[in-house]
């Protein structure tokens, strides 16, 4: 309670002039990230403002061109594989770094999540150097490989949350009871653990989908992912078009968020098993 049971004056101004500032913090964030949304509906070819007309020509544009439909095939095509394999390798390696006797988990564990740290633009130049010796530069897989790298540590950081509370009795008990541990995983680990999981996956989802830099270095000029074809947008030829697939990533973003924000909770709201 941000009041007293009895506010004084003084307490209900300080409380009013918390809350208008929570809001101008709110809208000093939101409001950058909302402009394109009123621009892609605007009828004329310019970014102004007040809009000339409320058309949604720009989505037809961006949903009927054969360059757009392209981008958005290999975005998804590449955001796909990047989540299977992202899901696959975080989930596996935050299970491994769960178990307390896993051998250098302090070190290991800094290494899997400097991805979040390290500058993107160096991590694309090195993948760009590397993959491009061994024949991955400009493939599908190059860029799916690279982006997994962005993108596992997010799983390996919701997976591992989700694992804090599970109860490693349940595993001893389904071993003590004959199951294998590919069993145990999938009947009992798997179940419990889940939320997490999924959490993770549209994390990894998002971040690839959302991706340009490392996609410039490797993707070919038939591979431009959304995001990429938006860049190249902006330099050549400024068209509302851009908006308007802007607004539609941001609101698959939100979505997945969502998605992953309900799934988190819902983790930590799992059900006691006595």
């Amino acid at each position: 309670m941000l009041l007293s049971p009895y506010p004084t004056t003084g307490e209900r101004i300080r409380i009013t002039l918390l809350w208008l500032w929570c809001g101008m913090v709110i809208l000093f964030l939101l409001v950058p990230i909302l402009v394109p949304v009123p621009l892609s509906f605007n009828s004329g070819a310019f970014f102004i403002f007040p809009l000339e007309g409320i058309s949604t020509r720009w989505y037809e544009v961006v949903l009927g061109t054969q360059r757009w439909q392209a981008a958005i095939g290999n975005s998804l095509i590449v955001a796909f594989g990047t989540t299977l394999i992202a899901t696959i390798l975080g989930t596996l390696t935050a299970i491994a770094l769960s178990d307390e006797k896993f051998p250098g988990r302090r070190i290991v564990m800094p290494l899997l999540l400097s991805p979040l740290i390290v500058p993107v633009v160096i991590t694309a130049v090195g993948s760009y150097l590397f993959y491009a010796r061994i024949g991955l530069a400009s493939t599908y897989a190059g860029i799916i490989l690279a982006h997994t790298a962005l993108a596992s540590p997010f799983v390996v950081v919701t997976v591992g949350a989700s694992l804090t509370g599970l109860d490693r009795n349940l595993m001893r008990a389904a071993a003590i009871s004959g199951a294998r541990p590919i069993t145990s995983f999938f009947r009992v680990m798997l179940p419990l653990i889940l939320p997490g999981v999924l959490s993770g996956a549209a994390f990894a989802f998002v971040t690839s989908f959302d991706e340009v830099v490392v996609a410039q270095f490797l993707a070919s000029a038939n591979q431009r992912t959304m995001p990429l074809e938006m860049f190249i947008g902006l330099r050549e030829k400024l068209s509302p078009a851009i908006t308007a697939a802007a607004t539609l990533m941001m609101a698959l973003s939100i979505v997945l968020l969502v998605v992953a924000t309900v799934l988190a909770r819902r983790g930590k709201q799992r059900p006691r098993i006595d």
